[in-house]
């Protein structure tokens, strides 16, 4: 590794821990943030969704990571949860059918740019699900690493 690569990319030497402990924050605050969301206000759900995404996204990259893969690698499959989950499940981790499902739907329908950009969309997933799949890929990460 160069230092212009850790210029470019500040998190390039994070280990998988660190990683986890990272997705951890984010899933905190997800907790704290589902709680601000309010009925018949998409928008208002928006922050959590963000966070439980991102948390979601960085334990699977802590696996990734812990399982041999180059930080380059998995900044390569971009915002992708269901490459990042079938990566995984190859490697090991072992995901509910309907967490997989979840993560693939994620993907397809780019909930996180939509998430990010038009918060009302209707093809968001159900908060429930959403926190669901979070809670399970953070146990099920952090028992791996």
């Amino acid at each position: 590794m160069t230092d212009h690569a850790t210029a470019c990319y500040p998190g390039e030497a994070a280990t998988a821990a660190e990683v986890v402990a990272l997705a951890d924050e984010y899933r905190i605050a997800a907790h704290l943030l589902v709680q601000n969301g309010r009925s018949g206000e998409p928008r208002s759900r928006s922050p959590f969704r963000m966070v439980a995404i991102h948390a979601v996204e960085l334990y699977l990259n802590a696996f990734l990571l812990h399982s041999g893969h180059s930080a380059g690698q998995v900044r390569g499959l971009q915002h992708n949860l269901a490459a990042r989950a079938d990566l995984a499940v190859q490697l090991g981790l072992v995901l509910r059918k309907r967490t997989r499902e979840h993560l693939h739907a994620m993907s397809q329908s780019r909930e996180f740019l939509v998430t990010r950009y038009v918060p009302s969309g209707t093809s968001l997933s159900e908060i429930n699900r959403l926190q669901a799949t979070l809670t399970e890929v953070a146990q099920k990460v952090s028992a791996a690493i």
